[in-house]
């Protein structure tokens, strides 16, 4: 008989067959960069550092995940199912923190450095989270494979850049009109793919997120092509601007003129918008209608026969998860100052539903932290300012945004190909099931 092999030896064998597969498949995209030179042509540059230190990565990260799949499974005890229970002190926890976190960072940090912090990794992540929890009721609960979520995204932002000056009504007013519009948008879509699934809806969608943005970079006349909109009116607490003056947010509450305040209170909408759609996401899945979204996930000929309408729940799937996004659009537009079409590429959508799959399509937990995972490690990359001393003055770690993303996909696919928190069991249960369920 064989000698049974270490759990060491396996995984350095995976180890090395990984690596040289990935050495194989980055060869040509790290080890090389072209640049052009004196006479304006091409020329090749060597990134050899850059192509080791990336094969080690990868060498090392294959090596740990073959050892922890390797690892003696223990039985699961008794007692995890009232550990579970237990667990209900983290929403309370994790709310407190979210709250606190601006005032955090503004005493500790000052005015001027907590700038970043808040926009970057405060308002910018919540900004994902609600798309993300807007784009999970159509894939993750309904099980509609939305490759053009952009568009409604797009949307929104377009809808207050242009009716913001031309009706004169505060962003209170125009925030559920930016969101209806999109949902109005979602109606539409909803019906040329009522007969399609799987991959055939994907195509359907994707292709009309393209057509959105296409038409925003086309009509000059209303949408100024790339140049975008700007100039529209930004945001204001209650209608007091956030301006340096006596007619500004600082002065009539006694503080000294700070960006960051405008930032705080943005922060903090954002914050609300993402709680109320995720109290309205948890409320419908309880409801006959989030009942049925399971329902077509599931089986769509089953949900058909038991005599549901899948062409109204369809419908709704699409026109709710729109609302959400024309919202975080409104936001977005109010964060950003300018609208363009650039910043509603496809590259956004496989992003936004990146975030959902990781996550865990369905669970409002895991989409939260996927979104905190791949929107804040991207942020990260930008910090690593000492990457440029080893590898040279033009690398630059945010290129690797999406290759990064692409791992995690690859590892999550392998390791839990359901998300990080998955949540793929009924929301209600009948009968035996409902008596045996903790």
């Amino acid at each position: 008989m064989s000698e049974p092999v270490s759990p060491i030896s396996h995984a350095l064998k995976d180890a090395a067959i990984a690596t040289l597969i990935v050495a194989g498949l980055s060869f040509p995209i790290i080890a090389f960069r072209a640049d052009p030179d004196f006479s304006n042509m091409l020329a090749l540059t060597a990134r050899w550092p850059l192509f080791l230190s990336f094969c080690a990565l990868a060498f090392g990260l294959r090596f740990l995940l073959s050892l922890w799949a390797s690892r003696p499974k223990k039985p699961q005890a008794p007692a995890a199912v009232a550990t579970a229970k237990k667990r209900g002190w983290l929403a309370p926890a994790a709310l407190a923190a979210l709250v606190a976190y601006p005032l955090a960072v503004l005493a500790f940090l000052g005015p001027q450095a907590a700038l970043k912090w808040v926009d970057t990794f405060g308002v910018q992540i919540l900004l994902y989270v609600l798309l993300g929890w807007g784009l999970n009721i159509t894939v993750g609960l309904a099980g509609l494979l939305d490759l053009g979520y952009v568009a409604f995204y797009c949307v929104g932002a377009y809808a207050y850049a242009l009716l913001a000056p031309l009706t004169g009504l505060s962003f209170w007013l125009l925030l559920p009109v930016c969101g209806l519009l999109a949902a109005l948008w979602g109606f539409c879509i909803g019906f040329p793919v009522l007969r399609l699934r799987g991959d055939y809806l994907a195509i359907v969608t994707l292709a009309f997120g393209e057509m959105v943005r296409i038409v925003a970079v086309n009509w000059d006349v209303v949408t100024h092509g790339e140049a975008g909109l700007y100039g529209y009116p930004g945001l204001t607490f209650f209608g007091l601007p956030f301006i340096a003056g006596p007619r500004g947010f600082a002065a009539h509450f006694g503080l000294h003129f700070a960006g960051v305040h405008k930032l705080i209170f943005l922060y903090y909408l954002v914050l609300l918008m993402a709680l109320i759609a995720n109290f309205v996401s948890i409320r419908l899945r309880r409801l006959p209608l989030g009942r049925a979204w399971e329902a077509l996930r599931e089986d769509e000929i089953a949900c058909r026969a038991l005599g549901l309408d899948t062409a109204n729940i369809k419908l709704t799937a699409f026109a709710l998860g729109a609302f959400f996004a024309g919202i975080a659009g409104c936001l977005f537009a109010l964060r950003q100052g300018v609208v363009s079409p650039s910043s509603f590429t496809f590259t956004e959508s496989a992003t936004i539903l990146a975030i959902v799959v990781l996550g865990g399509a369905g669970s409002q937990l895991g989409v939260a932290m996927a979104a905190a995972l791949i929107v804040g490690s991207s942020e990260l990359l930008r910090e690593l300012a000492f990457l440029k001393a080893i590898f040279g003055p033009d690398f630059d770690p945010t290129q690797y945004r999406m290759l990064l993303v692409g791992l995690a996909m690859v590892a999550m696919m392998n390791f839990r190909p359901r998300g990080l928190v998955s949540t793929r069991q009924p929301t209600i249960l009948l009968g035996k099931a409902a008596e045996a369920k903790p």
